[in-house]
């Protein structure tokens, strides 16, 4: 498996989503570019670590057929169903698994977040650590994560987990990319990791 951190934190208001853009394979470096954050729909997204690939094409087919079930509902898909929609097609993949871990979340009502393995576990939690990284990642996010944070602090305490773990873990590194979901929409944006 390549290694990668990925990270998604709820927030009062919505959910952010960051990841470091490398992949390695053992001890080559395949890319330093690699986006590992995508949105699913206007107000779900989703992070991976894992096989890229498999991850690029979960998220493509996830969002087809959230287009089609929002032209069937007549509004828009909460993230619970896009995570068992994700969970429905990593099980039905079971004996040749999408080697990928995925942390999916949104805001409908309220903020909300899911964490699925490559079999399609759907657990939820307030925040959550995918890849080689996350138990560095974990290391930062247990002690400071608060419930009801502003979507700046969430921001910070993302690229925080995210850095300490790029720090620690040979796999992961070379950049973040963030992906913020709130009611009013998406954002997305690149830094350095310092």
């Amino acid at each position: 498996m390549p290694g990668a951190t990925a990270v998604g934190i709820t927030f009062d208001g919505g959910v952010v989503f960051a990841s470091e853009k490398r992949i390695a394979f053992g001890n080559f470096l395949v890319s330093k570019t690699t986006k590992k954050t995508f949105p699913i729909t206007p107000k779900v997204g989703a992070t991976c670590a894992g096989l890229v690939a498999d991850m690029q094409i979960l998220s493509l087919q996830i969002a087809a057929l959230a287009k089609i079930r929002k032209m069937e509902l007549k509004r828009d898909v909460p993230p619970n169903t896009v995570a068992k929609m994700m969970s429905n097609m990593m099980y039905e993949r079971r004996y040749f698994p999408l080697l990928t871990q995925v942390i999916v979340g949104g805001v409908v009502d309220k903020p909300i977040m899911y964490t699925l393995d490559p079999l399609g576990s759907v657990l939820p939690d307030e925040y959550a650590a995918v890849g080689t990284g996350a138990e560095m990642a974990l290391g930062v996010l247990d002690p400071q994560f608060k419930p009801n944070m502003t979507k700046d602090e969430a921001i910070d305490l993302a690229k925080r987990a995210v850095r300490a773990a790029s720090l620690r873990d040979s796999a992961s590194g070379d950049g973040l990319d963030i992906l913020v979901i709130t009611k009013d929409g998406t954002e997305e944006f690149t830094e350095a990791i310092k």
